[in-house]
């Protein structure tokens, strides 16, 4: 899923599927309607290093043949300063009043490693905090990237959904609800190292990412539910949009939304859509 950082510091419609194996594939699939629509769907790792690089040659192919870009969300810098506005407490509140001190106390403690003293944790809200948790910290990210080439070439950019619906995967979460989704961010876990995801990724093995991020809300799955599938049940009408609206559209979202019972390609999949990995 990816959030952009903004005010605070702070991842075959009566066809068969046509899928290369694993080994030989790539993160972007061909999408067709066999009646002419047609679009490109890439699923995305949010934060990269400089070594992994240059990205799949499939992104190249499938950026060059688009007429329009589109990402998760789309780029409203000034709603998304609006939405953090309400990330802090009002005076005189603070993180403490609504979590359990325990959690208040390790939170602190966390924070306090990373170089945030106490004043500044307490005043934001436990999605903030999440937030900041969870935004990369640099800009490699594959939507990074392709938006500065985006940019580059003036090439149209638009979003699945706007950048308040973005974002209320988090500021919908009642303050008791954020804290749970915080905690998971400090329970130890055995997973796939971030270079064993990047190779997976790099291969299109879109199960193997959808798997890891799912098993990380095994303890709270109703999260899990809310930021994956639920979230795939509401583009698919757009991406539907977009097959049958003559123009060639390059989807990019997270890679996790695209493999599982409930990810892009089955739900395309269950629509008759043919899909070819490239």
């Amino acid at each position: 899923m990816n959030f952009r950082a903004t005010g605070v510091a702070f991842v075959s419609f009566l066809f068969v599927v046509c899928v290369r194996p694993a080994e030989a594939g790539s993160p972007v699939w061909k999408v067709t309607d066999g009646k002419g629509g047609a679009l490109h769907l890439g699923g995305s790792i949010h934060a990269l290093r400089r070594t992994d690089y240059p990205l799949p040659p499939a992104f190249d192919v499938a950026f060059k043949k688009s007429d329009h870009l589109v990402f998760e969300d789309e780029e409203g810098k000034k709603e998304a300063e609006k939405i953090f506005q309400t990330a802090e407490y009002p005076r005189g509140d603070s993180l403490k009043k609504h979590v359990d001190p325990r959690t208040y106390a390790y939170v602190v403690k966390v924070f306090s490693l990373l170089g945030a003293p106490e004043a500044a944790v307490a005043k934001y809200r436990p999605w903030a905090l999440t937030m900041m948790l969870w935004s990369p910290s640099n800009d490699l990210g594959v939507e990074g990237y392709l938006l500065k080439r985006a940019r580059a070439t003036k090439k149209p950019v638009s979003g699945l959904v706007s950048t308040r619906e973005h974002y209320a995967v988090f500021t919908g979460l009642t303050d008791r609800q954020a804290e749970g989704v915080l905690l998971l961010n400090f329970i130890p876990r055995e997973g796939a190292s971030f270079d064993q995801m990047v190779r997976a990724w790099k291969r299109g093995d879109a199960d193997r990412l959808w798997r890891e991020t799912h098993d990380s809300y095994s303890d709270y799955p109703a999260f899990g539910e809310r930021l994956l599938e639920a979230r795939n049940r509401r583009w698919m009408p757009k991406i539907e949009g977009y097959l049958r609206s003559g123009k060639n559209y390059f989807v990019i979202v997270g890679m996790g939304h695209l493999g599982g019972p409930g990810g892009l390609l089955k739900l395309l999949q269950q629509r008759g859509y043919r899909l070819e990995q490239m």
